[in-house]
């Protein structure tokens, strides 16, 4: 029984979606990330990131809100490994994970078409 009038095409890109789905674990960890950098906040925050790292105080002047906020937010992001911190002497000083995290904000820019 033909379904559509691309049976054949679309029965073999199915069939090639299916053979290279990640695992499961892996959907998860792509969603979390997708679900951290999804809030407006936590978004600034990655943009400011882009200029170089920086304490909270200077995260919070870039993003505004509040330190406790900010705070907060950096929480989520280092959790989903977008961000990584150091300690420089009393401060701990927030950076981007790699220069993957940059592609994407580029990526999703670009497909935007917003200004970066």
């Amino acid at each position: 029984m033909e379904v559509c009038g691309q049976e054949r095409q679309h029965h073999a890109a199915a069939e090639a979606a299916k053979a290279n789905m990640p695992e499961e674990e892996d959907i998860g960890r792509v969603a979390a990330v997708f679900k951290a950098i999804s809030e407006p906040s936590r978004l600034k925050i990655l943009f400011a990131l882009r200029q170089g790292e920086m304490c909270v105080y200077h995260i919070v002047e870039a993003v505004g809100g509040t330190q406790s906020a900010v705070s907060h937010q950096l929480r989520i992001l280092r959790d989903a490994r977008m961000i990584k911190a150091r300690r420089d002497g009393q401060n701990i000083v927030y950076s981007l994970a790699d220069e993957h995290v940059v592609a994407v904000l580029e990526l999703v820019c670009t497909h935007l078409n917003c200004k970066i």
